[in-house]
């Protein structure tokens, strides 16, 4: 296991205060945003949704990670994504980390991963290895 990394949406609520409540309360419950910019949401649709319900279960884990803290199975999971391929909504570097969804029987990280944005529950999911991604609606 690598060094651990705060995702940017906790270090946003205080980290350890975040952390602490996450681990006292159990499994975080996720909700929609209250509100997206017609921007955003534009945005959104161009690269398509997906529900939460219907991501495989290994990226239900890695989300879990990530509202956590980790501790994350590679260490390359919570590094900046620097959106090369400029799919996602432009924002500043650093405003994007990955982490690896695990594949069964993979003997690498494979092609999945979750990209977080630093808005509260600004999640991506990529089956493709960035060749397309899926905003994730928690609310389905």
């Amino acid at each position: 296991m690598g060094r651990m990394r705060i995702p940017p949406r906790i270090a946003a609520f205080g980290g350890a205060t975040a952390v602490a409540a996450t681990l006292l309360a159990g499994p975080v419950a996720h909700a929609a945003p209250a509100s997206v910019t017609s921007t955003a949401s534009a945005a959104v649709k161009a690269l398509g949704s997906v529900c939460y319900s219907a991501l495989p279960s290994q990226a239900h884990d890695t989300l879990t990670l990530i509202d956590r803290g980790g501790p994350f199975p590679y260490p390359q999971d919570g590094v900046v994504f620097q959106n090369r391929e400029r799919l996602l909504p432009a924002h500043t570097t650093g405003y994007y980390h990955e982490y690896t969804v695990i594949t069964p029987g993979s003997p690498t990280r494979g092609a999945r991963r979750i990209i977080t944005g630093q808005a509260a529950h600004e999640d991506y999911y990529t089956a493709d290895h960035y060749a397309s991604f899926r905003r994730v609606v928690f609310g389905c």
